[in-house]
């Protein structure tokens, strides 16, 4: 397929407003695709286009990324625009248009010389560019590393808007900075592939549960049908999204289910282990974090664990937490010491010891277990952590190591008694979970529900700051907080108090990457940090775009195991303004 064709059917979805209409078009773009095989090439045709339309690159579960910022794509831009324009320039068009697609089409391209005109991943020509052309190129850009690899980064990207038209251009731009925005969402891409290739809806989203990959569900779809459909499985080391709770009450739980499953909650980074036996010399395990990106290496003590206890092949959900010397759970900043360590680790791992906590089983010994209610989940997880070749009913909970402890229970005075040891341990408090839920990847819903004690708070993506005053004057503060609102984000207040001078420092390090433009000591941010706020109440307001305002908001802290879309949405603001 021509990427002129995908721009072109990309431009009709990013018109129409209709959801079932842009459905059909994104079925009919799947189905043209599907007649492209590419004469085997892998991935097939028809997998990219699925992406790509979603404004990926790789498969959701696949934690490569193309690590180009903003401003290497302006630069790439700018090259491929003329001599007479600068990355500058591109950015300033920007602020004043709006949108890097937007920006992208308004240059025409294709008349620009150099050696990146002629070399690299199939840059340069006068043949049409293809849908495998551009991703073979931005495959080649995510792997460009070492020195120079930023200057190879760009040079590939000039490449390809120099070959680009302007509808191309404007698409391309979307997808190298994930930014696609045509109202192609997950369950979009689901409903297309069962109507393009004539299969049940409900096995196209099993297959997306255990897989985690929307352009080989829908090959799988268009080449075998439901059987094939029906035949994925979870595969060890392949992660899929982990399933996901919302703010509840007891009293709710208790009024939906005839008895609630209680946790402690931990104050901890989510973890998914998969561990693939092997004998001590080829025995694999891999830790990925919530979002998925592989952690395997920064958690030394997760790896070893698996491997001592471990007996056969296991998919694990649950956390890491920082402890103490003694043992006891360290607030939630320590483990992020680790989390994301890529050097010094052994030194990281003398300061701070983390150990895992598993609450959930989802593969044991080559058995998914999505489909089997919690309970049974959990007596497969205290027996695969417990040992299942000796009697584990002989073990009590307490001594099996890394089991999350799991009470079933309809007294209420009960509930709070485990929420007060829960505290009293240094934990966040306690989950409350349907007993009968089965494990829904990437889903929050009612099934899971977390009780926080104390005030409240929202997970708000930073959209905004302002640079301080005095000696304050090189940190950014008065963050600006919004949150989900479809495919946009609505503001919900700013937020300033509850962050120390080294804060700020760390923060600014933080954000300072991501600032798109500067007026005076307004700064705006592209949305990709998320703070933890907690605030007093939330009130009517006109002041922001949500229509709503955080009463004495207060900064809690940086959610990094969180992306901007992962951050509460409007309507949790909306019911929590209710309650």
């Amino acid at each position: 397929m021509e990427f002129a064709t995908f721009a072109d059917r990309a431009g009709t979805i990013d018109d129409e407003a209709a959801d079932l209409e842009i459905v059909t078009h994104v079925r009919d773009l799947l189905a043209d695709a599907g007649d492209d095989t590419d004469e085997g090439a892998e991935p097939q045709t028809l997998e990219l286009v699925a992406r790509f339309a979603q404004g990926r690159v790789f498969p959701a579960w696949d934690s490569t990324t193309l690590d180009i910022g903003p401003s290497a794509c302006y630069e790439a831009i700018a090259r491929a625009a003329g001599t007479n324009i600068s990355a500058d320039d591109v950015e300033d068009r920007l602020a004043e248009v709006g949108e890097i697609g937007d920006v992208a089409a308004s240059y025409d391209f294709g008349g620009q010389q150099g050696l990146s005109a002629f070399t690299g991943g199939g840059v340069g020509g006068d043949d049409d560019l293809t849908v495998r052309e551009v991703y073979e190129t931005l495959e080649d850009l995510a792997h460009a590393e070492g020195s120079g690899s930023q200057d190879r980064k760009v040079d590939l990207l000039f490449g390809l808007f120099n070959r680009c038209s302007s509808e191309e251009a404007r698409y391309l731009a979307r997808i190298v900075l994930s930014e696609m925005r045509i109202g192609v969402g997950e369950g979009t891409v689901r409903d297309a592939i069962a109507a393009a290739f004539d299969v049940p809806e409900d096995r196209v989203e099993r297959a997306l549960q255990v897989s985690n990959d929307y352009g080989r569900v829908a090959r799988i779809a268009r080449d075998e049908g439901r059987e094939g459909l029906d035949a994925m499985d979870l595969e060890v080391g392949r992660p899929v999204q982990a399933m996901l709770a919302q703010a509840g009450t007891v009293t709710d739980a208790l009024e939906e289910w005839e008895e609630a499953a209680v946790e402690w909650k931990y104050d901890g980074a989510r973890i998914q282990l998969h561990y693939e036996p092997g004998g001590s010399e080829s025995a694999e395990t891999r830790v990925f974090s919530r979002n998925m990106e592989e952690v395997t290496d920064a958690l030394p003590e997760v790896v070893e664990f698996a491997d001592g206890t471990l007996e056969g092949p296991a998919i694990l959900d649950g956390e890491v937490v920082a402890i103490d010397e003694d043992g006891s759970p360290l607030p939630f900043q320590e483990v992020l010491k680790r989390f994301r360590r890529k050097h010094d680790v052994a030194k990281a791992r003398e300061d701070v010891t983390v150990r895992p906590v598993f609450f959930d089983c989802l593969h044991a010994d080559g058995e998914d277990l999505l489909a089997e209610p919690l309970t049974t989940r959990h007596d497969r997880l205290r027996s695969v952590l417990a040992g299942s070749g000796g009697d584990t009913d002989a073990v009590d909970d307490e001594d099996v190591e890394g089991l999350s402890l799991l009470w079933l229970t309809d007294d209420p005075d009960e509930i709070e008694s485990i929420d007060a040891d829960a505290l009293e341990g240094g934990h966040e408090g306690i989950m409350l979970k349907d007993p009968d839920s089965t494990y829904s990847p990437g889903r929050r819903g009612k099934h899971w529900r977390k009780r926080k004690p104390d005030v409240e708070t929202l997970d708000c993506v930073v959209t905004g700051a302002e640079w301080g005053e005095g000696r304050r004057a090189t940190f950014l503060g008065t963050f600006e907080l919004s949150v989900q609102a479809g495919d946009d984000l609505e503001t919900v207040g700013k937020v300033a108090t509850g962050i120390t001078d080294d804060k700020l420092a760390e923060l600014t390090e933080l954000l300072e990457p991501h600032i798109a433009t500067e007026d005076g000591q307004d700064v705006d941010i592209e949305p990709a940090v998320v703070f933890e706020v907690g605030y007093e109440e939330i009130q009517s307001s006109p002041t922001y775009s949500s229509g709503y305002a955080l009463r004495f908001p207060r900064f809690q802290g940086v959610r990094h195991d969180k992306d901007p879309a992962d951050a509460d949405s409007l309507e949790r603001v909306e019911r929590l303004r209710s309650v």
